[in-house]
């Protein structure tokens, strides 16, 4: 049965959806390659951390997000709001930003520090100059 206003069934709904990934996104991919290719090691997706980081620097102590403008409000062009069901998707997307916040605060509670990349920030040079600023020079001594 199609919802209002909706093109697609439930069933197609739900398989596109289903496509929508958690992890190593094409964002992700990119801040990790460039890390990787400046020297950078770290471990991904740490499950034993608040909100399992994107990027682990362990014996830093920092972990780095990659957030997608859409799914996390950054509030940039690409943080827009679907025009079907907006209440049911203003309360889903305040809940990311409510988790987003409670485990950034978990992290800073347990010593750690934490860096947010957004997706639309990718391939600009700013956010590569800004991470090695925030995680300091790679280790050159491996």
């Amino acid at each position: 049965m199609l919802a209002p206003m909706d093109t697609l069934t439930s069933a197609e709904r739900s398989a596109l959806m289903s496509r929508i990934r958690g992890k190593d996104t094409k964002p992700e991919l990119a801040v990790r390659r460039a890390l990787h290719a400046m020297g950078y090691r770290y471990r991904t997706h740490g499950s034993r951390l608040p909100g399992r980081p994107d990027l682990v620097f362990s014996k830093r102590r920092t972990a780095v997000f990659v957030h997608g403008c859409f799914w996390h409000r950054h509030g940039c062009a690409k943080t827009s709001m679907p025009k079907t069901r907006t209440d049911y998707w203003a309360a889903k997307f305040a809940a990311n930003v409510e988790r987003d916040q409670r485990n950034a605060e978990r992290l800073a509670e347990a010593g750690w520090r934490v860096f947010v990349a957004w997706e639309c920030e990718i391939g600009q040079g700013d956010l590569m100059h800004r991470l090695v600023d925030f995680l300091g020079p790679p280790r050159l001594d491996r």
